[in-house]
């Protein structure tokens, strides 16, 4: 069967036929392999598609429940952990880590705050010694260097991408408060609770329903090359300490272990719920998960820069909230502003649009080339922003 071929199923409401049609042209034009892409408005769902293969092979179907590794999507989820400990008043975004984790406070970092690590500014985008993917697998080992390293930049002053090492510091808190890695507390206080079909890491029950990533196109080495040389020593550290791709994310290591800024599992749906969760549409027991501050907290702008890790691959500078990424005038998550996001590397997407009571999740199997603004991401989201009035228009 071929990629035209490839069935789509679920719901998508008349309203947002506009979004069903992107999803059908990204498996026809753009590449796709697998995916889904799912749509709450106020609560409500009104996209809930999934099509094309889940795996490289064209010869399982991607289905209603599959699961797929969806990279730095997972920032979101774990950021949400940090939000609700401060929310309940356990965390202190304004303290210094080594209140909450005291070896930290080596090499000069006694003065970095939680709110420094929830916005890519602790200077560690990655560590200085070499650092292995079987490493990764060790959170002793990985937050025990993380703890002793020295930062690239001086903290708090401009944000970095902290691709990698971003879910060991924040996740590192987390268990510092709570005596629980961001998985276990997730599980238990989010996903547990509501019912969403999402993980970090991937149980070893839940395998036979993970999609298979494939890999995006190899650079030639003069296109290596050419990347390479634009990249200061903090943006290596943070992109190539150690390279991770689809070979390793296939792997039973890699879905066993607890790495909070990217190995997150779950559903678009499920995607979709948790950044749903920002928007303020997240209740269990009548109650909200997250306060209205909370929620609006976590889009606080910690200022305009070039970011040193990603600053080459964007047109404008960018923006960073405390966890996620504003909009801006990238339109990075739709025409609003200040509606924010995470992009996972390859393409997957959670959105958060409080204004116009959206959230949105995209995943998909077939990697692209970019660690944000995907075309097939920015397809669905210019889908859906036709298909909605916003307020003020």
């Amino acid at each position: 069967m071929s990629e035209r071929e490839a069935q789509i199923d679920g719901h998508c409401d008349e309203r947002f036929r506009a979004v069903r049609a992107a999803f059908e042209k990204n498996l026809r034009e753009r590449g796709e392999l697998g995916a889904a892409v799912s749509v709450l408005i106020d609560g409500e769902p009104v996209v809930d598609l999934w099509g094309g293969w889940a795996d490289s092979a064209r010869s399982v179907p991607w289905g209603r429940d599959t699961l797929v590794n969806v990279w730095s999507t997972t920032k979101g989820p774990t950021a949400l952990c940090a939000h609700l400990l401060a929310d309940r008043g356990q965390l202190d975004l304004d303290a210094p880590v080594a209140t909450y984790w005291p070896d930290f406070a080596a090499a000069g970092k006694e003065a970095v705050l939680v709110r420094h690590l929830l916005s890519h500014r602790a200077g560690l985008a990655g560590l200085r010694e070499p650092h292995t993917v079987a490493e990764l697998y060790d959170w002793e080992l990985t937050t025990s260097r993380l703890a002793a390293a020295e930062p690239w930049w001086e903290p708090g002053t401009q944000s970095g991408y902290h691709a990698m090492t971003y879910g060991f510091l924040v996740g590192e808190v987390i268990r510092r408060i709570t005596g629980q890695l961001p998985g276990e507390f997730l599980l238990q206080e989010v996903t547990g609770p509501l019912g969403i079909d999402f993980t970090i890491g991937l149980p070893e029950k839940e395998a036979g329903r993970a999609a298979e990533l494939v890999h995006p196109r190899a650079a030639s080495s003069s296109e290596q090359a050419a990347v390479f040389a634009q990249l200061q020593p903090a943006a290596l550290a943070a992109l190539v300490n150690p390279i991770v791709g689809a070979a390793d994310a296939n792997t039973p290591e890699w879905r066993a272990a607890e790495i909070p800024a990217a190995n997150g599992h779950g559903t678009a749906r499920a995607v979709a719920a948790l950044y749903g969760i920002f928007v303020g549409r997240g209740e269990f027991g009548g109650r909200r998960l997250l306060s209205p501050d909370a929620a609006e907290r976590v889009r606080e702008g910690q200022g305009r820069c070039r970011d040193l890790v990603l600053g080459a691959g964007f047109e404008h500078e960018t923006e960073v909230g405390l966890g996620l990424w504003l909009s801006g005038e990238n339109g990075s998550y739709g025409p609003n502003p200040r509606a924010f996001g995470h992009d996972g590397f390859g393409g997957s997407c959670g959105l958060a649009d409080p204004e116009a009571g959206i959230s949105l999740g995209y995943v998909m199997n077939r990697m692209g080339p970019n660690i944000a603004d995907d075309p097939r991401k920015m397809a669905l989201i210019d889908a859906l922003y036709k298909s909605v009035e916003l307020p003020g228009q």
